[in-house]
């Protein structure tokens, strides 16, 4: 069994929410080092969530907590090889890696769209998944499908 990660780095929390969640949001969508870039797209997302929510949606961070945990995932396939086969073995997934997928899954399908501004784009997926739809919504129900296909194999986990 692998040994807890003494090491692990946190990311601080942004300074408007003073949210840990926020701040590592903030990380994941930063290219090249322009984390002031990436400030801004996050913070005008949450503005955008504000304004088109209208009156049922009054707090950005319950929207963005709520996109989180309908996106993450439960379970995964890990790939395993055993006797010359690979075998896709469905695994329970840790909270912190369900959460760095979470934002993952919500950032690539932002990326995906084309045409509007990437803060735009952004509020609009976190609303999505947040009503439980969308692409990360779509992709965290894939995963589940794929475990669930594969749970023959589940006693091939380690």
């Amino acid at each position: 069994m692998r040994r807890k990660v003494t090491n692990r780095n946190i990311a601080g929390p942004d300074h408007v929410f003073n949210s840990e969640k926020v701040g590592k949001f903030i990380n994941y969508i930063m290219i090249r080092g322009q984390k002031e870039t990436a400030r801004k797209i996050v913070y005008d997302a949450f503005e955008l969530i504000k304004t088109k929510g209208g009156a049922t949606i009054a707090d950005p961070m319950e929207v963005f907590d709520t996109a989180l945990k309908n996106t993450g995932p439960l379970t995964e396939v890990r790939s395993r090889r055993v006797g010359g086969a690979n075998y896709q073995i469905p695994r329970e997934v840790r909270p912190e890696r369900r959460v760095f997928l979470s934002m993952k899954w919500i950032i690539d399908a932002a990326r995906g769209g084309k045409g509007a501004p990437m803060a735009s784009r952004l509020a609009d997926e976190i609303i999505l998944a947040s009503k439980n739809e969308g692409k990360a919504v779509k992709k965290r129900e894939d995963t589940h499908k794929m475990a669930e296909a594969n749970k023959a194999f589940a006693h091939f986990a380690w």
